[in-house]
């Protein structure tokens, strides 16, 4: 069985860094042998959070005719270009050892079967990224656009780590493996297989944001500023009514930051005058909150696990960490209307709930990649499980070889974006 050198690239809905990882595939084991992470600058992520407002609900077409698209799309590829080389040259890595980069590009926009259906809408996915610029870059193959062979085979195409969280529970067992990204999302593996996999909700949507808008910070570090408020019961009611539709959607299905009304909540906040760290510390709850919510919608024919295991930078907030456990446990308040689910959650446990955080750690989204890679090399289909129900087998993804660089790249766009069905 052959061997893989695989660079796995990801620059999540919260556009808070680079990731990269270089991980060697040999059959089904992984190892890492090293990664790279560079934050954004506060310009770029104001970049990428306008182009998403303007490009909400646009065909390609009319994504291409906007002034400032392809200028923030080629400086976002550029970059990205910049960090592989400068990764490789920090590790001493010669870059004509590596097979390929797994490249996820931007989402700017999502609106998967599970939500057409109820809107009577057409399905569709936007990631920007030409996989093609990157490889000519770098100057090594790249494999990208994973997620429309899903969305043309009419499943959701998120979340796709369900399968790398089987692979990764060959070394570190069965369990409930959840991300803490952006938005959070859930798989529950038994016996190496992966049983459901769905997007949860908002996990560092609000709270990131919120933090951005008032501080100088990226983020909520150790919690210093949610830690010194106190949960808002009345804005956690607030915060779920405003995402009810998306939230009480069965499982599986697929989330993304339009759904969750961050600029509606942030205008409510500042017009009922909630104190800054309450809202910081109920942000946090909610992401713990909606976590254990979620898990209420597994369908009863499926066991929960008792075993948990962690990945993703949200995890490393204390605050968000202890709720999630405390929920778990039958501690912490709950909304009325969920008092029963929980209580029946609780009690689809064999044993008490353990939680613990993945050795794979916080590249585990870059790896994924690197991951999905992999298999387009070798052939072989990407299982989420939905798919694998309907009997189907999808090879996803297209690769992209290293030629010279070109003034116009027809990639920029994936092939799923709105429209994809009249194309």
């Amino acid at each position: 069985m052959a061997k893989y050198r695989i660079i796995g690239n990801m620059t999540g809905n919260s556009m808070d860094a680079i990731d990269l990882v270089l991980t060697e595939f040999d059959g089904d084991k992984m190892c890492d042998i090293c990664t790279f992470s560079k934050p954004y600058s506060k310009e770029m992520q104001h970049k990428i959070e306008t182009l998403r407002t303007k490009v909400y609900n646009k065909t390609p077409a009319e994504i291409e005719k906007l002034a400032e698209f392809l200028p923030i799309h080629n400086e976002y590829v550029r970059q990205i270009a910049e960090c592989i080389d400068e990764m490789c040259l920090r590790n001493g890595i010669d870059k004509h050892t590596i097979d390929a980069i797994g490249f996820h590009g931007k989402t700017l926009d999502h609106n998967p079967p599970s939500k057409a259906r109820i809107d009577s809408s057409e399905s569709y996915t936007l990631q920007i990224g030409s996989g093609q610029m990157l490889a000519d870059l770098t100057k090594i193959p790249v494999v990208y656009d994973f997620r429309s062979d899903f969305i043309m085979a009419k499943f959701d195409g998120a979340p796709l780590v369900s399968p790398h969280n089987a692979h990764i529970a060959l070394s570190e067992g069965d369990g409930c493996y959840f991300n803490g990204g952006n938005t959070s999302n859930f798989a529950l593996i038994k016996d190496g297989v992966a049983q459901i996999g769905a997007d949860a909700g908002p996990f560092n949507e609000y709270i990131d944001g919120y933090i951005r808008l008032h501080t100088a910070e990226p983020f909520d570090k150790d919690a210093m500023f949610g830690k010194t408020g106190k949960l808002s019961t009345d804005l956690l009611q607030v915060l779920y009514d405003f995402g009810r539709r998306y939230y009480e959607t069965p499982l599986p299905k697929s989330g993304d930051p339009a759904y969750y009304h961050k600029d509606d909540i942030f205008y409510y906040i500042s017009g009922q005058k909630i104190p800054f760290a309450d809202a910081v510390h109920t942000f946090e709850y909610f992401a713990a909150y909606i976590a254990v919510q979620a898990l209420t919608l597994v369908p009863k024919y499926i066991d929960i696990p008792t075993h948990f295991v962690l990945f993703g930078g949200g995890w490393k907030n204390p605050l968000v960490r202890r709720s999630f456990e405390d929920l778990l446990h039958g501690k912490g308040y709950i909304l009325p209307e969920h008092q029963t689910a929980f209580r029946q959650l609780r009690q689809k446990f064999a044993f008490t709930p353990t939680v613990r955080q993945s050795a794979f750690g916080d590249f585990m989204e870059a790896r994924l990649f690197a991951d999905l890679a992999h298999y387009k090399l070798e052939n072989k289909a990407w299982e989420i499980p939905e798919v694998v129900a309907a009997s189907k087998k999808i090879v996803c993804g297209q690769i992209a070889y290293p030629q010279t660089i070109q003034a116009f790249y027809s990639d920029c766009i994936n092939r799923a974006a709105k429209g994809w069905q009249k194309r």
